[in-house]
C-alpha cells in the first residue's frame, strides 16, 4: 500500500488526508489534520452478512483525553463510558452515513473515530464524519458516498462556515448539516428565534460547503480506492412473497386504514401471525429453513404494510388516522398535575402524552462538564426518559441510551434560548420529561410540555416554545409532506423533520431522512407547513398557561443575593469551610453559593432562614469604623493589652492607657477572655488593623487632668533620626571609596 497525503485550503484552515501509514488492516483508514486537530478514522465490515432484519452499523467516536493534554479523572485515570457529548457526536456521523447502503445489505460494519489532538476551533467532529465517509469510500465497503458535514454560525449577519468557538457562542444561529453532493440528508440546529427563511439560507450555505469536501474526498478515492467486495443482498424468499400475497396482503392493507393505533396494530399484528402459521404448514428442507421462512413472513407482512401506509398518502392524501396531509392531532395541555413538585405540566397529541416536570436548584447543582475542550457547567438540564409501557410493551429499564440522550439534548437546545441568564434567575434548572403514551413525535411533546412546566415553576421564560414533527413521502418525483407525524408514518416514511420554536421563529431543528436527500424546494415547503403547525399548538399551549408565574412554588428554594468584598470571601468561609458550616448548621442547612467576584446567593424554602444567613453574613463582612461603638468580647490577654473581638471576623487591640481615665496598673486584674466589654473605635490603619478605647465609652472623672505629653529634649536626635544620620554617613564613606 502506497503512502498518500495531500492538502488544501478549507474556508481559513488546512485539510489535510493521509492514507496508507496508520492502521492498514483496517478495511478502509484515513488520518485527517483539521488546522491541529487531528482524528483516525477507521471502517471495517464483516465478510459475511448477518442473519438479522437490520443493518448492524455501528459507529462509534472516541474521546481521548491526551488529545487535549489532560490526565482523565477517576480512581482508574482512564477514560470510561462515552460522554454525552461523544454519544451525540456518534449519532451525528451514524444519521447522514446509514442512509447511503444499499437496502439488503447486512453486514456488519464498524466505524471508529479517534480523536488524537484536538484543536478547540478546528471541529474534530466534523473531522470525524469527513474521515468516516472517506474511510468507507476507500474501503472494500460497498458504499455510496461521499458524505460529508460542516457547521455554520452567523455572528453580525455574516455566515460563518465551521466557526471558532469564540465565534460560535456570538452567534445567533448554529447549525450542523451533513449531505452528499446532489442533496442534504442531516440537519441539527439550534437557533434564537430566526425566521425560517433565515435557516433554509443556512442550510443551502452549508451545503456549497458539502460540495467542496465531497470534491475533496472524490480525488482521494481516485487515488486510494480498493475494490469492493463482492456481497449478496438479503432478500425474502418468493414462495414467502407469493403466499402472503394470495391469503393476508389484501387483509393487511385494510387493517392500516384502522384509526386506534393499538387496535390497528393489534389487527396487523394477529394478521401477519396467521402468515406465520400458514407458511410454517409449508414443506421446508429443515427446521431452521422453516424458521427462516416464518421470520420472513412477518418482514414481507409489515413491508406491505408499509407500501400501504406510503400508497394512501402518495395517492389518495389519506393518512391511517384519517388527517389530512397538515392537520395536527387531538392537543391537550395542562399545567399543576403534582402538588409538591416546583412546576408540572402535561402535554398530550394524540396518542402521545408526556408529563414534564421542573425542578429549582442552588447554581451549584448546575452539572459539571469536562471534556476535551472545555470545563464549564451545564444550569439547564433536559432529561428524555422513554419507559416500555409507552408503547404498550414490557421491556428492560435501564440508563439511558443513544436515542433518550439524543432526543433529550434537543429539547434542551430548544428551550435553552428562552431561558433568562443565570444573573436574571440565579437557579440550576432541571426539566424532566416522561413519556407516558407514544405514538410519535415523542420528543416535540416534550419541549411543549416542558415550557409549560418551566412556566409553572416560576421561571421568567422570554417566550412560549412548541415543537412539531414533519414527515415526508416520496413516490418517483411527486411528494407528500406531513404534519404531526405519528408513529407509523415516521417509521414507514422517508423523513423525521423536527421543527421547535416560538411565535417570533426557530429555537431548534432537527432532519434526518432514509432516502439519499431532499431538494431546496421541499425544506422550504416544510419549513413553511411546520410554522402553521407550530402556531396552532401555541395557541392550545396558551389556554393551559399563557404566562410564567410572578414567584417560584412554596416548595421551590426561595433565593436572596448580596455582594461581598472579594477579600472578606476568606472570613465568610473560614478556615477549612468552619465558618460557613457554622452559618449553614444555624440556618435550617441553608445552601449558599459564593462566586470568586464576591456574589453570595442564599437559598432556601424558608424566608427566615435566608434573613437569618445574610444577617451573619452581613455581620461578617462589616467593617469597623472610627467612632463606632461596640460590646466586644475579650479574645486574648497580654501584658500591656488585650484584644477584642467586636463582631465576627474583626479584632481590635485595646491597650491597657485606653482601658479607664485612671491608672490601671495590670491589665490582667481588669479583664478575662470571654469578658463583654463596651469599647470605641479610635483608630483603623491602611492595613484594617483596629484600635480601640473602652475609656471613651466611660465619663471623664471630676476635676480629671489630661496627663503631659513626655517629649524628649530638643537637639537630642530621637531614633529615627539617628537612622537617617547613620545612613547619610554611609553614604558618604562610600563616596570616598568611590573616589579613592
Amino acid at each position: 500500500m502506497e503512502k498518500y497525503k495531500k492538502s488544501w485550503e478549507f474556508h481559513g484552515r488546512t485539510l489535510t488526508v493521509e492514507n496508507g501509514e496508520i492502521a492498514k488492516q483496517a478495511g478502509g483508514s484515513v488520518v485527517i489534520r483539521y488546522a491541529d486537530t487531528t482524528v483516525l478514522s477507521t471502517a471495517t465490515a464483516n465478510n459475511q452478512a448477518k442473519d438479522t432484519d437490520f443493518f448492524p452499523l455501528t459507529v462509534l467516536y472516541q474521546e481521548k483525553m491526551y488529545a487535549a493534554g489532560k490526565i482523565p479523572g477517576g480512581f482508574t485515570r482512564r477514560e470510561g463510558r462515552p460522554t454525552e457529548h461523544a454519544t451525540l457526536t456518534a449519532r451525528l456521523i451514524d444519521r447522514p452515513i446509514r442512509p447511503l447502503f444499499a437496502e439488503g445489505f447486512r453486514n456488519e460494519v464498524q466505524i471508529v473515530n479517534t480523536v488524537l489532538s484536538c484543536d478547540p476551533d478546528a471541529s474534530s467532529e466534523m473531522a470525524s464524519l469527513f474521515g468516516s465517509s472517506l474511510a468507507l469510500c476507500i474501503s472494500d465497503i460497498p458504499f455510496n458516498g461521499p458524505v460529508a458535514g460542516v457547521m455554520v454560525a452567523r455572528v453580525d449577519g455574516e455566515y460563518i462556515i465551521n466557526p471558532s468557538v469564540e465565534q460560535e457562542k456570538n452567534s445567533d444561529l448554529n447549525v450542523t448539516v451533513a449531505g452528499t453532493k446532489n442533496a442534504i440528508n442531516m440537519v441539527e440546529a439550534g437557533a434564537k428565534e430566526v425566521s425560517e427563511e433565515d435557516m433554509l439560507k443556512a442550510l443551502m450555505i452549508g451545503h456549497n460547503a458539502i460540495k467542496e469536501l465531497c470534491a475533496i474526498q472524490e480525488e482521494v478515492i481516485a487515488a486510494c480506492a480498493k475494490e469492493k467486495m463482492e456481497v449478496s443482498l438479503y432478500e425474502i424468499n418468493p414462495i414467502v412473497k407469493q403466499l402472503v400475497d394470495e391469503k393476508g396482503a389484501q387483509r393487511i392493507r385494510e387493517a392500516v386504514s384502522i384509526k386506534g393505533k393499538l387496535e390497528r396494530y393489534g389487527k396487523i399484528d394477529e394478521l401477519i401471525a396467521e402468515m406465520e402459521e400458514e407458511v410454517a404448514k409449508l414443506e421446508w428442507e429443515d427446521d431452521k429453513a422453516r424458521e427462516k421462512a416464518v421470520k420472513q413472513a412477518h418482514e414481507y407482512g409489515v413491508e406491505v404494510e408499509a407500501g400501504e401506509v406510503r400508497r394512501l398518502i402518495s395517492e389518495e392524501k389519506i393518512r391511517p388516522d384519517g388527517r389530512g396531509l397538515d392537520e395536527l392531532r387531538p392537543l391537550d395541555s395542562q399545567v399543576d398535575l403534582l402538588p409538591r413538585v416546583h412546576g408540572s405540566a402535561m402535554f398530550t397529541r394524540g396518542e402521545t402524552q408526556v408529563l414534564s416536570v421542573t425542578t429549582l436548584g442552588p447554581l451549584s447543582d448546575a452539572q459539571l462538564i469536562d471534556d476535551l475542550t472545555t470545563e464549564t457547567e451545564k444550569r439547564f438540564m433536559h432529561q428524555y426518559n422513554f419507559p416500555p409501557f409507552s408503547v404498550g410493551e414490557v421491556g428492560r429499564m435501564s440508563s439511558p441510551g443513544r436515542r433518550e440522550i439524543g432526543h433529550g439534548a434537543l429539547g434542551e437546545r430548544a428551550l435553552l434560548q428562552v431561558l433568562p441568564t443565570a444573573e436574571e434567575f440565579p437557579y440550576a434548572i432541571r426539566t424532566c420529561a416522561e413519556v407516558l403514551e407514544s405514538n410519535g413525535s415523542s420528543s416535540q411533546a416534550s419541549i411543549c410540555a416542558g415550557t409549560m412546566s418551566l412556566m409553572a415553576a416560576g421561571v421568567p421564560i422570554k417566550a412560549m416554545v412548541a415543537g412539531v414533527a414533519m414527515g415526508l413521502i416520496t413516490v418517483g418525483d411527486t411528494y407528500s409532506i406531513l404534519t404531526d407525524i405519528q408513529g407509523m408514518e415516521d417509521h414507514y416514511g422517508d423523513m423525521d423533520f423536527k421543527v421547535a420554536g416560538t411565535r417570533n421563529g426557530i429555537t431548534a431543528l432537527q432532519m434526518d431522512i432514509k432516502v439519499t436527500g431532499i431538494s431546496e424546494e421541499i425544506l422550504r415547503e416544510a419549513l413553511a407547513q411546520a410554522h402553521k403547525g407550530r402556531m396552532e399548538i401555541l395557541d392550545n399551549m396558551e389556554t393551559a398557561i399563557s404566562a410564567p408565574r410572578d414567584h417560584v412554588s412554596e416548595w421551590a428554594p426561595k433565593m436572596a443575593q448580596m455582594m461581598i468584598p472579594v477579600e472578606k470571601i476568606r472570613v465568610v468561609i473560614g478556615k477549612g469551610g468552619e465558618q460557613i458550616d457554622k452559618i449553614i448548621a444555624a440556618c435550617d442547612g441553608i445552601k449558599i453559593d459564593i462566586t470568586d467576584d464576591g456574589k453570595c446567593v442564599f437559598y432556601h424554602t424558608k424566608q427566615d432562614m435566608i434573613d437569618k444567613a445574610m444577617q451573619i453574613v452581613g455581620d461578617l463582612i462589616r467593617e469597623a469604623k472610627v467612632g463606632d461603638i461596640y460590646d466586644a468580647t475579650v479574645s486574648e490577654v497580654r501584658e500591656s493589652f488585650a484584644f477584642v473581638t467586636l463582631f465576627p471576623g474583626t479584632d481590635a487591640l485595646l491597650h491597657v492607657s485606653e482601658l479607664a481615665w485612671t491608672r490601671v496598673e495590670k491589665i490582667q486584674d481588669t479583664l478575662h477572655v470571654g469578658d463583654v466589654i463596651k469599647v470605641k473605635v479610635t483608630g483603623v490603619d491602611a492595613t484594617g488593623k483596629v484600635k480601640v478605647s473602652a475609656k471613651e465609652c466611660l465619663e471623664k472623672p471630676e476635676g480629671y487632668v489630661e496627663p503631659k505629653k513626655n517629649f524628649k529634649p530638643q537637639g537630642k536626635p530621637n531614633f529615627h533620626e539617628k537612622r537617617e544620620g547613620a545612613n547619610v554617613e554611609r553614604r558618604v564613606f562610600k563616596k570616598k571609596e568611590n573616589a579613592e
